[in-house]
Protein backbone atom coordinates (compact mmCIF):
# COMPACT_ATOMS: atom_id res chain seq x y z
CA UNK A 1 0.00 0.00 0.00
CA UNK A 2 1.13 3.37 -0.57
CA UNK A 3 1.17 5.02 2.79
CA UNK A 4 0.66 8.52 1.36
CA UNK A 5 -2.64 7.29 0.02
CA UNK A 6 -3.53 5.24 3.24
CA UNK A 7 -7.08 6.46 5.34
CA UNK A 8 -6.17 4.77 9.37
CA UNK A 9 -7.86 4.71 12.45
CA UNK A 10 -5.48 4.32 14.92
CA UNK A 11 -7.00 3.99 18.66
CA UNK A 12 -5.27 5.34 21.82
CA UNK A 13 -3.54 7.67 19.79
CA UNK A 14 -3.73 10.66 22.45
CA UNK A 15 -0.09 9.78 23.62
CA UNK A 16 2.66 7.29 23.94
CA UNK A 17 3.16 5.13 21.05
CA UNK A 18 -0.49 5.69 19.27
CA UNK A 19 0.71 9.45 19.06
CA UNK A 20 3.81 8.82 17.32
CA UNK A 21 1.55 6.44 14.61
CA UNK A 22 -0.73 9.82 13.95
CA UNK A 23 2.26 12.17 13.45
CA UNK A 24 4.04 9.95 11.27
CA UNK A 25 1.09 8.82 9.39
CA UNK A 26 0.26 12.30 9.13
CA UNK A 27 3.57 13.27 8.25
CA UNK A 28 3.81 10.66 5.08
CA UNK A 29 1.14 12.22 3.70
CA UNK A 30 -2.11 9.70 5.22
CA UNK A 31 -5.21 10.60 6.52
CA UNK A 32 -5.69 10.11 10.44
CA UNK A 33 -8.22 9.22 12.21
CA UNK A 34 -7.66 8.79 15.91
CA UNK A 35 -9.56 7.94 19.11
CA UNK A 36 -8.57 7.95 22.97
CA UNK A 37 -10.43 8.31 26.33
CA UNK A 38 -9.20 11.90 26.94
CA UNK A 39 -11.16 14.58 24.88
CA UNK A 40 -8.35 17.39 25.80
CA UNK A 41 -5.40 14.55 25.01
CA UNK A 42 -7.33 14.06 21.73
CA UNK A 43 -7.85 17.47 20.93
CA UNK A 44 -4.08 18.06 21.50
CA UNK A 45 -2.58 15.82 18.95
CA UNK A 46 -5.67 17.01 16.35
CA UNK A 47 -4.22 20.63 16.88
CA UNK A 48 -0.68 19.30 16.32
CA UNK A 49 -1.28 17.00 13.32
CA UNK A 50 -4.56 17.77 11.58
CA UNK A 51 -6.30 14.08 12.54
CA UNK A 52 -9.88 14.37 12.99
CA UNK A 53 -10.85 12.47 16.39
CA UNK A 54 -13.28 10.78 18.76
CA UNK A 55 -13.54 10.00 22.10
CA UNK A 56 -13.78 6.57 22.70
CA UNK A 57 -13.41 3.59 25.11
CA UNK A 58 -12.82 1.02 22.72
CA UNK A 59 -14.39 -1.70 25.03
CA UNK A 60 -17.52 -0.18 24.50
CA UNK A 61 -19.84 -1.52 21.45
CA UNK A 62 -22.00 1.35 20.51
CA UNK A 63 -18.64 3.86 21.01
CA UNK A 64 -16.77 1.96 18.51
CA UNK A 65 -19.58 1.69 16.24
CA UNK A 66 -19.82 5.65 16.81
CA UNK A 67 -16.20 5.80 16.43
CA UNK A 68 -16.48 3.76 12.88
CA UNK A 69 -19.24 5.69 11.66
CA UNK A 70 -17.03 9.25 12.33
CA UNK A 71 -13.92 7.79 10.73
CA UNK A 72 -16.03 7.28 7.56
CA UNK A 73 -17.62 10.62 7.63
CA UNK A 74 -14.39 12.16 7.86
CA UNK A 75 -12.64 9.97 5.30
CA UNK A 76 -14.66 8.01 3.57
CA UNK A 77 -14.05 4.69 4.36
CA UNK A 78 -10.62 2.84 6.82
CA UNK A 79 -8.33 0.98 5.04
CA UNK A 80 -5.32 0.60 7.79
CA UNK A 81 -6.19 0.06 11.62
CA UNK A 82 -3.78 0.18 14.38
CA UNK A 83 -5.43 -1.55 17.31
CA UNK A 84 -3.17 0.20 19.45
CA UNK A 85 -5.28 0.95 22.29
CA UNK A 86 -4.28 -0.69 26.17
CA UNK A 87 -3.79 -0.22 29.43
CA UNK A 88 -2.12 -1.86 32.58
CA UNK A 89 -2.91 -3.04 35.62
CA UNK A 90 -0.51 -5.26 37.12
CA UNK A 91 -0.33 -7.41 40.48
CA UNK A 92 0.82 -10.54 41.18
CA UNK A 93 -1.85 -13.29 41.19
CA UNK A 94 -1.22 -13.69 44.76
CA UNK A 95 1.12 -12.11 47.06
CA UNK A 96 2.26 -12.62 50.74
CA UNK A 97 3.17 -9.18 53.18
CA UNK A 98 6.39 -9.94 54.36
CA UNK A 99 5.18 -8.52 58.06
CA UNK A 100 1.53 -9.75 58.47
CA UNK A 101 1.28 -12.82 56.49
CA UNK A 102 -1.86 -11.51 54.79
CA UNK A 103 -1.98 -12.81 51.36
CA UNK A 104 -3.50 -10.21 48.60
CA UNK A 105 -4.19 -11.82 45.32
CA UNK A 106 -5.22 -10.19 42.14
CA UNK A 107 -8.62 -8.21 41.85
CA UNK A 108 -11.62 -9.47 39.16
CA UNK A 109 -11.63 -5.42 38.77
CA UNK A 110 -8.18 -5.83 37.64
CA UNK A 111 -8.28 -8.77 35.25
CA UNK A 112 -11.36 -7.86 33.71
CA UNK A 113 -11.12 -4.66 32.89
CA UNK A 114 -7.34 -5.03 31.02
CA UNK A 115 -9.29 -7.61 29.07
CA UNK A 116 -11.54 -5.39 28.33
CA UNK A 117 -9.65 -2.81 26.80
CA UNK A 118 -6.99 -5.12 25.47
CA UNK A 119 -8.16 -8.00 24.15
CA UNK A 120 -12.46 -6.95 23.70
CA UNK A 121 -11.44 -3.54 22.55
CA UNK A 122 -9.65 -4.96 19.52
CA UNK A 123 -12.09 -7.53 18.65
CA UNK A 124 -14.56 -4.79 18.59
CA UNK A 125 -12.68 -2.47 16.26
CA UNK A 126 -11.19 -5.38 14.44
CA UNK A 127 -14.59 -6.90 13.88
CA UNK A 128 -16.37 -2.99 12.52
CA UNK A 129 -13.29 -2.62 10.29
CA UNK A 130 -13.63 -5.98 8.65
CA UNK A 131 -17.05 -5.51 8.42
CA UNK A 132 -16.72 -1.83 6.48
CA UNK A 133 -14.05 -3.27 4.19
CA UNK A 134 -15.79 -6.20 2.63
CA UNK A 135 -19.16 -3.79 2.38
CA UNK A 136 -17.01 -1.32 0.37
CA UNK A 137 -15.21 -3.79 -1.43
CA UNK A 138 -12.16 -2.44 -0.51
CA UNK A 139 -8.88 -3.27 -2.66
CA UNK A 140 -6.60 -3.43 0.02
CA UNK A 141 -6.81 -2.97 4.05
CA UNK A 142 -4.70 -3.98 6.94
CA UNK A 143 -5.36 -3.93 10.40
CA UNK A 144 -2.34 -4.22 13.00
CA UNK A 145 -2.35 -5.28 16.39
CA UNK A 146 -0.39 -4.05 18.75
CA UNK A 147 0.47 -7.51 21.03
CA UNK A 148 3.99 -7.27 22.99
CA UNK A 149 6.96 -9.33 24.48
CA UNK A 150 4.61 -10.09 27.24
CA UNK A 151 2.84 -12.58 25.56
CA UNK A 152 5.20 -14.98 26.33
CA UNK A 153 4.34 -14.53 29.85
CA UNK A 154 5.45 -11.72 32.51
CA UNK A 155 5.01 -12.03 35.69
CA UNK A 156 2.98 -9.53 37.43
CA UNK A 157 1.15 -9.25 34.51
CA UNK A 158 -1.44 -12.39 34.14
CA UNK A 159 -4.05 -9.72 32.94
CA UNK A 160 -1.85 -7.90 30.09
CA UNK A 161 0.19 -11.18 29.01
CA UNK A 162 -3.01 -13.20 27.99
CA UNK A 163 -4.43 -10.13 26.25
CA UNK A 164 -1.65 -10.09 24.14
CA UNK A 165 -1.28 -13.61 24.05
CA UNK A 166 -5.06 -13.85 22.81
CA UNK A 167 -4.53 -10.99 20.24
CA UNK A 168 -1.27 -12.83 18.76
CA UNK A 169 -3.23 -16.02 18.23
CA UNK A 170 -6.19 -13.60 16.70
CA UNK A 171 -3.77 -12.55 14.31
CA UNK A 172 -3.41 -15.59 12.77
CA UNK A 173 -7.32 -16.37 12.60
CA UNK A 174 -8.35 -13.20 11.23
CA UNK A 175 -5.54 -13.38 8.48
CA UNK A 176 -6.94 -16.69 7.35
CA UNK A 177 -10.29 -15.55 7.64
CA UNK A 178 -10.02 -12.22 5.97
CA UNK A 179 -7.50 -12.81 3.74
CA UNK A 180 -10.31 -14.31 0.70
CA UNK A 181 -11.53 -10.04 0.73
CA UNK A 182 -8.32 -8.60 0.34
CA UNK A 183 -7.93 -7.83 4.17
CA UNK A 184 -4.66 -9.18 5.66
CA UNK A 185 -3.91 -8.58 9.22
CA UNK A 186 -0.37 -8.72 11.12
CA UNK A 187 0.67 -7.48 14.72
CA UNK A 188 3.59 -6.31 16.50
CA UNK A 189 5.31 -7.35 19.27
CA UNK A 190 7.37 -4.31 21.57
CA UNK A 191 9.67 -4.79 23.26
CA UNK A 192 10.10 -1.94 26.78
CA UNK A 193 9.56 1.01 24.80
CA UNK A 194 9.97 4.57 26.02
CA UNK A 195 6.61 6.08 26.57
CA UNK A 196 5.66 8.37 29.40
CA UNK A 197 3.97 5.27 31.36
CA UNK A 198 7.25 3.60 31.22
CA UNK A 199 9.63 6.83 32.49
CA UNK A 200 7.11 7.32 35.15
CA UNK A 201 8.95 4.24 36.81
CA UNK A 202 10.80 4.64 39.70
CA UNK A 203 14.84 4.35 38.67
CA UNK A 204 15.44 1.27 40.49
CA UNK A 205 12.38 -0.42 38.46
CA UNK A 206 13.39 0.78 35.29
CA UNK A 207 17.01 -0.36 35.74
CA UNK A 208 16.03 -4.18 36.01
CA UNK A 209 13.62 -3.32 33.07
CA UNK A 210 16.55 -2.57 31.19
CA UNK A 211 18.96 -4.60 32.26
CA UNK A 212 18.01 -8.07 30.25
CA UNK A 213 17.75 -6.68 27.07
CA UNK A 214 20.38 -7.27 25.00
CA UNK A 215 20.84 -3.67 23.29
CA UNK A 216 20.63 -2.35 27.08
CA UNK A 217 17.91 -0.04 26.23
CA UNK A 218 14.11 1.29 26.34
CA UNK A 219 13.15 1.38 22.28
CA UNK A 220 11.59 3.93 20.87
CA UNK A 221 8.16 4.77 19.72
CA UNK A 222 9.87 5.87 16.09
CA UNK A 223 10.80 2.17 15.99
CA UNK A 224 8.02 0.74 16.88
CA UNK A 225 6.55 2.92 13.82
CA UNK A 226 8.74 1.66 11.67
CA UNK A 227 7.29 -1.64 11.75
CA UNK A 228 3.70 -0.03 11.64
CA UNK A 229 5.48 1.03 8.41
CA UNK A 230 7.07 -1.78 6.89
CA UNK A 231 3.83 -3.66 7.11
CA UNK A 232 1.64 -1.11 5.64
CA UNK A 233 3.48 -1.15 2.48
CA UNK A 234 4.56 -4.84 2.52
CA UNK A 235 1.63 -6.09 1.24
CA UNK A 236 2.57 -10.05 1.36
CA UNK A 237 3.12 -9.52 5.05
CA UNK A 238 -0.03 -11.24 7.00
CA UNK A 239 -0.78 -13.10 9.40
CA UNK A 240 2.88 -12.87 11.40
CA UNK A 241 3.57 -11.12 14.77
CA UNK A 242 6.51 -8.81 13.64
CA UNK A 243 8.91 -8.47 17.31
CA UNK A 244 10.80 -5.29 18.21
CA UNK A 245 12.31 -5.73 21.68
CA UNK A 246 15.81 -5.34 21.29
CA UNK A 247 16.29 -9.37 21.36
CA UNK A 248 14.79 -9.48 25.18
CA UNK A 249 13.19 -12.88 26.17
CA UNK A 250 11.17 -13.13 29.10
Amino acid sequence: MDISNVRALVTGGASGMGRTFVEQLRAAGAQVHTCDVSEDALKDVAEATGCSFTVCDVSDEDAVARLFAEAEAAMGHVDVLVNNAGILRDGLLLKKDRETGELKALSTDKWRKVLDVNLTGPFLCMRAFAMQAVEKNLDHAVAIQMSSVSRAGNMGQSNYSAAKAALAADTVVWAKELGRYNVRVAAIAPGFIATPMVASMKPEVLAKVVKPVPLGRLGEPEEIWQAVKFIVECDYFNGRVLEVDGGLRI
